[in-house]
């Protein structure tokens, strides 16, 4: 069956008004490059903030398909956007002995301490967006706090893996579990937030009894009403034909993408670090180079 959809890499004679919203998005990727990859999402917003570009589904649905010609034509780098199109279940298998020699000394000299080991909590963010996964991860590996993706409310699996996490940070290391959410604001993402916290709460009052429900932490660091009016992002209505909307006290809506990546970041850094000790990070940070040079003197050819 024939097709014209581009396959490949594709030249690609953009018309001028779109080349504008093309010099646009560049603008974007750049102002933002320490924040890449970018989701199409959180381009979108952007551009509508700063150039009003049309605030609609199908401009948004125009958009990505700008920016797949766009990739296609060399135009954008690939690596600058992420739209999560596959999973990789991957084998960390070696070309021989040298080869895991090598890759053992790589570690070696790159070795990062866990900096959440010494600290008297263990925190885990968990993200509604998949996409914005790899920018958090970057904002949070100085911290060693892990991020997850919860875009789904009946995971049932990933919720009593949760729930172990608690148990046995608590448990076994006597820390306090902390759980900060980024979600949109809407009555989905406020609910996703509710169903995660509560599910959890409800095994861990059978599990861990003898802890209070507030010894367990659960935090929502963003969207919230007072950031989407501080920052003056972009709102639409709630969905009638969602039945969570008859509940909710909102106004209106906006996701989470519309949130700029760098005050994103500098939010959930702030929140993180109001739960652990910013001196034994300090210690942690200074223990790690000195690691890492008695590692690799430690490693077969670690002397050369």
């Amino acid at each position: 069956m024939s097709t014209t959809r581009p396959k490949g890499y594709h030249p690609w004679r953009p018309q001028q008004k779109t080349q504008i919203v093309l010099a646009q998005v560049e603008a974007v990727l750049e102002e933002y490059r320490p924040h890449l990859p970018l989701t199409a999402r959180q381009i979108f917003y952007r551009i509508v903030g700063a150039y009003g570009y049309p605030k609609t589904e199908a401009a948004y649905e125009r958009l990505c398909n700008y920016l797949s010609r766009a990739r296609r034509a060399r135009i954008i780098p690939f690596e600058a956007l992420r739209d999560d199109g596959a999973s990789v279940m991957a084998h960390l298998h070696h070309d021989g002995e040298d080869g895991f020699y090598g890759y053992i000394r790589r570690l070696g000299k790159h070795f990062e301490q866990d900096k959440l080991a010494n600290q008297a909590v263990d925190v885990r963010v968990y993200c509604e967006a998949a996409g914005m996964m790899p920018q958090l991860r970057r904002v949070l590996k100085p911290y060693s706090v892990p991020v997850f993706s919860c875009s789904g409310f009946d995971s049932l699996t990933a919720n009593h893996d949760l729930v172990r996490w608690c148990h046995d940070a608590c448990f076994y290391e006597g820390k306090r579990p902390v759980v900060l959410h980024l979600g949109d604001y809407d009555p989905s993402g406020e609910s996703i937030f509710e169903v995660i916290r509560e599910d959890a709460l409800a095994f861990l009052s059978e599990d861990l009894s003898h802890r209070p429900r507030s010894y367990f932490k659960f935090q929502r660091v963003a969207l919230t009403e007072g950031q989407v009016e501080i920052f003056d992002l972009p709102t639409s209505p709630p969905k009638t034909t969602d039945s969570r909307s008859r509940r909710w006290s909102g106004s209106g809506t906006c996701q989470l993408e519309a949130l700029p990546p760098d005050t994103m970041a500098d939010i959930l850094v702030a929140e993180v670090e109001r739960w652990i000790d910013l001196d034994t990070l300090t210690h942690d940070q200074e223990a790690e180079i000195t690691a890492q040079r008695n590692i690799v003197r430690a490693l077969p050819g670690g002397a050369a």
